[in-house]
């Protein structure tokens, strides 16, 4: 991908402190044999505890249970972020405090309480189209001014051509918001150009399509890879896309390849119109064309299924929460029109295959999508609100299975009133090298 350098600075102390963990585990006395386990699998999650939509402060350990695949876990980790900055009341009851999964380190002290989060934008360019420019670069402004405070670490990169990297870095004047904001240009290709381009299509569907989005999950996953080591932050990923769909205007696609054969058999003589034997076998030849074409796109939703599942997972496992914003708000179908002949099914089930795409990065990371709203500032107010005040739990995971790669995580509050906790619902383990 070309983005190994990214965020490099602001992980450096958190990877030498990992490698001197390391060295101490290669001592003898950190050698204690362990019944099935060679490590502990140590798990943090962040949680949002609310009542009439508002942040509920003061609540304490004892206030939460934790269970992991239906399994209570004992919280050795307990922590009160208000305001984007740690209260500084990390409370420890016996078990280490680590913040990455398999890895055991040393019970870390309390953050310094001028720590804010690590915010990361991640310009999907090749899922913008170049009108709506302007509006992207207005929507990235009121990220600037809604989100951004002094404390906050912020880093941006894009997944296109308009080839912006900034490494995490504070931001107190905004020169460098202001430098993606600038730079920031939509590429993707227009309704139009997708049917126009269906008679060449490969054997899968659109190749530019599915190029495109391994291109904009491969920016994703280096950037959550690069956000891993970092602990002592809350880690937020603003995506702003339109979202993904490997299958788009099936309809309209599939008339423009039946016109584009029909023209090529009219004008070469394939086809008599005036003989009905003829007439008969081109529709029999058109029709197998059809069940071929349906053949070869009969997978693109799970194929897409798939890729974005391996965006949440590595986010889980990062604890890296998503929140995408679609920038076209609500878009009524009479301006989602273009010059060619697609149908409102067409467009419908397009649109929410692309928004239904961002909302499972958002549901599967503990966030939540800004998809199909005109009120981007209130959502961006809710972002703030979620991700500067919350609880971070961290416990030694005692799963009955050491085996099992994909866990559940549910947390529950002995307090009566208050709304269901937000947060991430499951995790991996990396899988043990072979």
């Amino acid at each position: 991908m070309g983005r190994e350098g990214f965020g490099k600075s602001a992980v450096t102390a958190t990877a030498a402190a990992a490698v001197v963990a390391l060295l101490a585990l290669a001592s003898p006395a950190a050698q204690e044999p362990r019944p099935f386990r060679a490590t502990i699998d140590f798990v943090s999650t962040d949680v949002i505890v609310r009542k009439d939509d508002a942040f509920v402060p003061g609540l304490r350990a004892g206030d939460f249970r934790v269970y992991e695949d239906d399994v209570l876990q004992a919280i050795t980790m307990f922590e009160a972020w208000i305001g984007g900055r740690s209260t500084g009341n990390l409370v420890s009851t016996g078990g280490r405090a680590a913040a990455v999964e398999g890895l055991v380190l040393p019970v870390r002290r309390a953050p310094e309480p001028a720590a804010g989060r690590l915010i990361l934008v991640v310009i999907d360019d090749l899922h913008i189209q170049p009108s709506a420019t302007p509006a992207v670069r207005d929507l990235l402004r009121k990220v600037r001014d809604t989100l951004v405070r002094e404390n906050d670490l912020v880093g941006f990169v894009s997944s296109g051509r308009s080839s912006i990297e900034l490494d995490p870095a504070y931001d107190l004047d905004h020169r460098r918001f202001n430098e993606a904001i600038g730079r920031t240009i939509g590429s993707a290709d227009s309704p139009d150009e997708i049917v126009a381009g269906a008679a060449g299509e490969g054997v899968e569907g659109p190749a530019g399509l599915r190029h495109n989005a391994h291109v904009a999950f491969k920016t994703a996953l280096g950037v959550v890879d690069q956000m891993a080591p970092v602990t002592d932050r809350r880690k937020v990923l603003i995506l702003v896309s339109n979202g993904y769909n490997f299958n788009p205007f099936s309809d309209a696609r599939l008339q423009k390849i039946k016109d584009s054969y029909a023209d090529a058999e009219y004008f070469t003589g394939g086809v008599n119109r005036d003989d009905e034997e003829s007439v008969t076998k081109y529709k029999e030849r058109e029709s197998l064309r059809e069940a071929e074409y349906n053949k070869r796109t009969q997978f693109s939703f799970a194929d897409l299924t798939n890729e974005l599942a391996q965006v949440e997972r590595a986010a889980q496992r990062a604890n890296v929460t998503f929140y995408p914003i679609d920038p076209r708000g609500m878009i009524p179908y009479s301006d989602a029109r273009s010059t060619v002949q697609i149908n409102y099914n067409d467009w419908r089930d397009h649109f929410r295959t692309q928004i239904n795409s961002l909302q499972a990065l958002a549901d599967g990371t503990g966030g939540f999508c800004v998809c199909g709203i005109n009120d981007i500032a209130g959502a961006l107010r809710r972002i703030d609100a979620e991700t500067s005040d919350f609880y971070r739990i961290g416990y030694a995971s005692n799963n009955p299975d050491p085996t099992k790669l994909r866990r559940r995580i549910r947390i529950e509050v002995d307090r009566p009133g208050l709304e269901p906790p937000i947060h991430r619902n499951e995790y991996t383990i990396p899988r043990p090298p072979s």
